[in-house]
């Protein structure tokens, strides 16, 4: 890469860590750490809970899922709006008006100890996994473009990220989350800017053509459980999904917490609500340009280098035999769309179609000939080669102008370094407040607390940079995160729900909690054909209805321990 582009990345990089550290100043007590005194205004909130959630695994991850599957999986997000609005009304000013540190803290308040103490141990397990896909992102970027092991490229970013989160606190992450997020946009628009200008037919032309593989397809209403990403999927699932991430992940909720009152908390999680699924549009959007791009422009038949060295090495007689057939098929598909292209503009409507109908073709024979590739690539290397995550950073090195590359690694980099920060945050407030202050040493000097706070983030990085090194292979990072998360979220939210009924009691609670959790891994391994969005609507059902069957009988006054 040239050395303008590593030093743009260089030089935002210096700004945000500095500016960062410099917040961190005067920062003497856990409330300041944790929650920076619950000062922060709600346009800051707001942009730290996106940024948050449009991490480096939003920017590879969910742009190889556009330039693959195109733009359905924005259903996901359908369920966020409802989310937002719910939780304003309910668990926010709840959570808000308790003065905790965690939300798990409100559950000991509410049922007991235990209760509290399993819902939390669940949060950490459940997002220290998530932390490390998240981790996984900018590394896959890395070792695309040096050919580095993934191993040393976790390391690279992991190392330094942890530091940093080690000596900052919540308003350092925040303050970053917000440069975060106007460089970002920035990239994603001058990425679109670029990839139209470099369209060599009409954009409406070339749109066209990506509908007629279906990419631009967004609603799909068939109810179907097996099918991931669906209107009723996004609106039942995602509502589930969205209701337990922002209402009782201690990621978000401590964005909130930070909040200076209920009021701009609920302003801060609406600004998600309008926004959220236009920006997710836009990446998708970016990812089906990237297909039309490699449409036109010859692609790599394995966008993943290593791979694709490896099997030459090793197979060369099969990689020559699968690069004869690709560069046939991405011919043909090539002649196919500029066929259609024209008739599209002579305005012929049967010529159109029947043009569409043979790109549509030459379409499968591409993805034939790159199922077998990728069958190979499995064979040969012994890991799973799910290339869809090496798809944009393969786009941004080969075919960006000078200096745009080093823009959308400065986003990709500064973007993994603020979600890590954001993450590895939440995970030592709930180690240290809901662990080793409830159970280990209920006092301790302010000192004290914070070098406990610092080494619980220090080894919450070790743990989500080893999971690092295993999510790069998984498929598609954002469903990663996404499946990781819904093993547990529904289970937690059914918990929350519960607190907020009136005559439900902790034994029900913590009975409901274990049944959510066992009947949602009864579906995911007995029944893996459900898709992971239903897991959530699973877990909050059993957990709602096992715990109220368990709380019938005569109420008891709740003591807080």
């Amino acid at each position: 890469m040239h050395w303008i582009n590593w030093a743009i990345v260089a030089v935002y990089l210096v700004v945000v860590v500095f500016d960062g550290l410099r917040r961190t100043r005067g920062t003497t007590n856990i409330e300041g750490y944790f929650l920076a005194n619950r000062s922060l205004p709600w346009w800051a909130v707001g942009l730290s809970v996106m940024a948050t959630q449009l991490s480096a695994v939003t920017l590879i991850g969910t742009t190889g899922q556009g330039a693959t599957d195109g733009l359905r999986f924005v259903q996901f997000y359908f369920g966020l709006p409802i989310a937002m609005v719910i939780l304003g009304v309910t668990i926010v000013p709840f959570l808000h008006g308790a003065k905790v540190y965690t939300a798990y803290e409100f559950l000991e308040k509410r049922f007991d100890a235990k209760t509290r103490s399993l819902t939390s141990f669940l949060f950490l397990l459940s997002r220290g996994m998530s932390c490390g896909t998240i981790i996984a992102a900018p590394s896959v970027v890395l070792s695309a473009i040096f050919g580095w092991d993934i191993t040393w490229c976790v390391a690279l970013i992991g190392i330094p990220t942890v530091i940093y989160t080690v000596l900052g606190g919540v308003q350092a992450v925040t303050w970053a989350d917000v440069k975060q997020m106007f460089v970002i946009v920035g990239a994603l628009i001058a990425i679109v800017v670029v990839l139209i200008m470099r369209m060599p037919v009409p954009l409406d032309n070339a749109l066209e053509i990506a509908g007629a593989t279906g990419r631009l397809r967004v609603f799909d209403f068939s109810f179907n459980l097996s099918e991931t990403y669906t209107f009723w999927s996004g609106i039942l699932g995602g509502t589930f999904l969205m209701l337990s991430y922002f209402g009782t992940d201690q990621s978000q909720v401590q964005r909130y917490l930070a909040a200076k009152s209920v009021d701009q908390a609920r302003s801060s999680l609406l600004m998600s609500a309008y926004w959220k699924i236009p920006l997710q549009a836009l990446i998708l959007f970016i990812g089906v340009l990237v297909f039309l791009f490699y449409t036109f422009t010859p692609p790599p038949m394995l966008f993943n280098p290593q791979h694709s060295a490896q099997v030459q090495q090793k197979e060369p007689a099969t990689f020559a035999a699968l690069e004869a057939r690709y560069t046939t098929a991405i011919t043909q598909r090539a002649a196919a769309a500029r066929e259609a292209s024209t008739d599209i503009d002579n305005g012929a409507e049967a010529a159109t179609t029947g043009a569409l109908l043979a790109f549509r073709s030459a379409d499968s024979s591409v993805n034939v000939v790159r199922k077998d590739a990728l069958a190979a690539a499995g064979r040969v290397t012994g890991e799973a080669s799910r290339d869809v995550n090496y798809i944009i950073p393969r786009f941004v090195l080969d075919h960006l102008p000078l200096g745009f590359a080093g823009i959308f690694l400065a986003a990709v980099l500064a973007a993994a370094m603020s979600s890590i920060a954001a993450e590895l945050n939440s995970l030592s407030t709930a180690s240290v407040v809901d662990f080793y202050q409830r159970w280990f040493r209920k006092e301790g000097s302010d000192a004290h607390f914070l070098f406990v706070s610092k080494a619980a983030t220090a080894l919450w990085g070790v743990f989500a940079c080893v999971v690092a090194v295993y999510a790069a292979n998984l498929g598609s990072l954002i469903e990663v995160v996404n499946r990781f998360g819904s093993f547990f979220y529904g289970s937690i939210l059914g918990v929350f729900i519960l607190a907020m009924i009136p005559r439900t009691r902790a034994f029900g609670a913590f009975v409901g909690l274990l049944s959510g959790m066992g009947a949602v891994a009864a579906v995911s391994f007995g029944v893996p054909s459900v898709s992971f969005l239903w897991h959530n609507v699973i877990g909050a059902v059993v957990v709602v209805v096992v715990g109220s069957v368990l709380s019938f009988g005569p109420t008891t006054k709740l003591q807080t321990p």
